[in-house]
């Protein structure tokens, strides 16, 4: 059977399921967690027509030799051909929380995401499509896992939002998450949210989310962290919880950063290059002017306009917002950052591609995570799931060694 012969369904358009039911399959097709799609995939490849596991295997073959689907492997950061710790990807959003643990060779074995543009982002870069709202996706369908991500919703918590934690709908999303940890029990967890989560409704609404971790049989590690310690011009503190089955891995693990200094002129575009429509009208210019009137002014600096209308002259962000006015960051006092500098702000790639509008990636951007900051927690999360696989391993080779 050659590329010519195979039948393959018509071109699929975002926000169709048969795209992130094809592009999962088509990277987990050859681990156990492929078995989760396989028979809906094959039936979309096949048109329907049934087919043995050896008619299955020659079919699908030509589907990669010949680059048939090229946006599943055509990406910047494909996935990783090596048998690995498998994940999900939970809230994924533009893909922060899983670019560190692709880093590390992890498979990506389901993701979740309802908001279409973000998706779209995801795609362009990942070769996956995720699937939608995870209220309507049951525990069975997803494969199992070792680690489970989620920067699940944070606006019910957030300061800049209504901050009515579980009484928004939003808020409830945690006990998606404990729906799908009750199924699968992966021995590893880690979830993201805003700072305010852990003092939201005096402490009450943490406390739920640990009893609950810790009735599920999570020993569970937590702390707020700040993107401007880990190299980031940018004030975004989020507090990261950590979870393990496993009491001695949860004993290994620690919060233990050395901070790393932050440059705004790196993340800086060339002025000759930005955007003409990115800057703000003369009124707003001057204006700002009058608000740092007596203020010490340097460049290059962030201008930040608060709620109450003060303006700091800053050598970082503030932190990226979805919801906050078009002028609220001023970059050197006169214009707004470009799609490419407020990825960097977040620490994506200079890879990390851009398929989507200006303000697209505003909303984007300001819903993602601090990446270098998951990276240091991915890297000492790694370090445990590994150092368990070594021993592991010697003890086995230990067991069956012949006597001397």
């Amino acid at each position: 059977m050659n590329a010519k012969t195979l039948k393959i369904v018509p071109k699929i358009k975002y926000g169709d399921e048969r795209l992130a039911l094809l592009s999962h399959y088509m990277h987990t097709r050859d681990m156990v967690a492929g078995d989760c799609y396989r028979n809906e995939a094959e039936a979309l490849l096949c048109k329907g027509q049934p087919m043995t596991d050896a008619e299955v295997s020659i079919a699908c073959e030509p589907v990669v030799q010949y680059n048939l689907f090229p946006e599943f492997y055509s990406v910047p950061f494909p996935p990783s051909l090596e048998q690995s710790v498998p994940f999900i990807d939970l809230f994924a959003g533009i893909g922060g929380i899983r670019l560190p643990f692709d880093e590390l060779g992890y498979n990506c074995v389901f993701t979740s995401e309802w908001d279409a543009k973000a998706c779209q982002t995801y795609f362009a870069n990942f070769g996956i499509y995720p699937f939608g709202d995870i209220t309507k996706i049951p525990a069975e369908r997803i494969p199992a896992h070792k680690l489970l991500l989620a920067g699940f919703p944070c606006q019910a918590f957030s300061i800049m939002g209504k901050m009515k934690g579980f009484e928004d709908t939003r808020g409830t999303m945690f006990f998606e998450i404990e729906r799908i940890l009750k199924h699968h029990c992966p021995p590893y967890i880690l979830l993201e949210n805003v700072k305010q989560l852990v003092g939201h409704d005096g402490g009450r609404t943490f406390k739920v989310i640990l009893e609950h971790l810790d009735a599920l049989g999570y020993f569970v590690k937590w702390k707020v962290l700040n993107a401007l310690d880990f190299g980031l011009p940018q004030k975004r503190e989020r507090v990261i919880i950590v979870g393990f089955t496993d009491k001695a891995d949860y004993e290994r693990f620690n919060f233990d950063f050395t901070p790393q200094k932050h440059d705004l002129a790196a993340i800086l575009e060339d002025e000759a290059n930005i955007d003409k429509t990115l800057y703000a009208s003369d009124h707003i210019i001057a204006r700002r002017r009058e608000q740092t009137l007596g203020k010490k002014v340097f460049y290059p600096s962030i201008w930040h306009e608060n709620k109450a209308g003060n303006v700091s002259v800053l050598d970082y962000s503030c932190a990226l917002r979805t919801g906050a006015s078009y002028n609220y960051l001023l970059v050197n006092g006169v214009r707004r950052p470009t799609s490419r500098e407020l990825l960097r702000l977040q620490g994506f790639p200079e890879e990390f591609r851009i398929t989507v509008t200006h303000q697209d990636i505003r909303r984007q951007t300001g819903n993602s995570v601090a990446v270098p900051m998951i990276r240091m927690v991915a890297r000492k999360i790694d370090n445990i799931i590994k150092s368990k696989e070594n021993e592991a391993s010697t003890f086995t080779r230990l067991k069956t060694a012949p006597y001397a």
